[in-house]
């Protein structure tokens, strides 16, 4: 029964069986071996995109700030939301990649920046002249770290305000297969013909190993990234096996299979919720995460089962009185049983 995070969840065997079949023998190092190759290009056709540059990293904290690193002066802001996975998440690893770009942070309902409050941000940056960051990016973390997701509209929308100012727009996308899935939409559909110039597209978190693609739609951007992931020291020197992880993940749809395991997995948990009269669904989820709030007793019997997920605050205790409500994050994987979504429902209800 483990809800942690789609973090602590196995490879699919698809990917490690291709990771295996690149363990054979001696390939050129530094990208420079065929299985790179394929893996561009099998990226390049999911994203209708035959002239984006594509390349890999292992973590998505990389794929994020090195992807803002091309995008953004250090005298720059970066917009994005107040709880952006690059302002919650990355330890300021987006300011140190970018050399010192501020991050601009918006307000808004379930973790979406709204355009109106995009445009008065970037309106009311700049306005001092040398004495003050310049515009810079904006950045969209889909789906938000409150389990929610921005419409293709939405994204839009924000892509135009973008536009209007002359700025780019970046997609953390770590779970963008997830949201996918959600939206029932293409890739291309979620990025560029909504007007994204740049997306982190993530496999992590839903059946690989570890391996991100950074897809820069200006192909333009490319040496520099180049540039940037060696000096970071996020070039791999045994590229293949990130290649081998990227390559079987969008072959056969894999990474749209398994993110519409994990995303029915936690309807069958919300669902569930919903129905529990001491729950409360904090956001309506529509992906493979859940905030919600239980009543600590239900959380201890799920707990002292064998149930593992996070409490909010991370020091809530489960020793005190048993009605008090106390907030957690649910997280389904691709590998998610039905048998431990049924278990720890039936440990809540007590």
């Amino acid at each position: 029964m483990m809800f942690a995070s789609d973090n602590t969840g196995p490879a699919h065997p698809k990917v490690m069986e291709a990771v295996t079949r690149a363990n054979d023998g001696y390939a050129m190092p530094y990208g420079n071996d065929a299985l790179s190759g394929l893996a561009a290009d099998a990226v390049r056709r999911l994203f209708e995109a035959p002239d984006a540059a594509v390349h890999l990293v292992a973590t998505g904290t990389a794929a994020n700030s090195l992807a803002l690193g091309v995008m953004a002066n250090p005298w720059d802001a970066v917009f994005c939301h107040r709880v952006a996975h690059v302002e919650e998440d990355e330890c300021g690893a987006p300011e140190f990649f970018t050399n010192g770009a501020k991050l601009t942070l918006i307000d808004g309902a379930d973790g979406k920046m709204t355009p109106e409050a995009l445009a008065r941000a970037i309106a009311h940056t700049g306005d001092k002249g040398v004495h003050g960051v310049q515009r810079g990016p904006v950045t969209i973390t889909q789906i938000t770290e409150v389990g929610t997701a921005y419409t293709l509209e939405e994204i839009r929308a924000l892509t135009d305000v973008a536009k209007s100012f002359g700025l780019k727009t970046h997609l953390d996308g770590a779970r963008f297969a997830n949201a996918c899935a959600a939206l029932g939409c293409t890739p291309a559909e979620m990025t560029w013909k909504a007007g994204i110039d740049a997306v982190s597209f993530g496999g992590t978190k839903n059946g690989c190993l570890g391996v991100e693609a950074v897809v820069l739609f200006d192909p333009e951007l490319s040496w520099e990234f180049q540039l940037r992931r060696k000096r970071a020291a996020h070039l791999w020197s045994k590229h293949r096996y990130l290649a081998a992880q990227m390559l079987a993940y969008v072959t056969d749809d894999l990474w749209l299979d398994t993110a519409r395991a994990a995303n029915a997995r936690c309807a069958e948990l919300a669902a569930a919720l919903r129905a529990i009269p001491e729950a409360r669904l904090l956001h309506d989820p529509a992906g493979n995460m859940i905030f919600a709030e239980l009543p600590r007793g239900a959380h201890k019997r799920a707990m002292e089962a064998g149930a593992q997920y996070y409490l909010f605050p991370f020091q809530s205790s489960l020793e005190g009185p048993e009605d008090d409500l106390i907030r957690c994050r649910l997280v389904t994987d691709w590998s998610c049983k039905p048998e431990d979504v049924a278990r720890v429902i039936d440990l809540w209800r007590g």
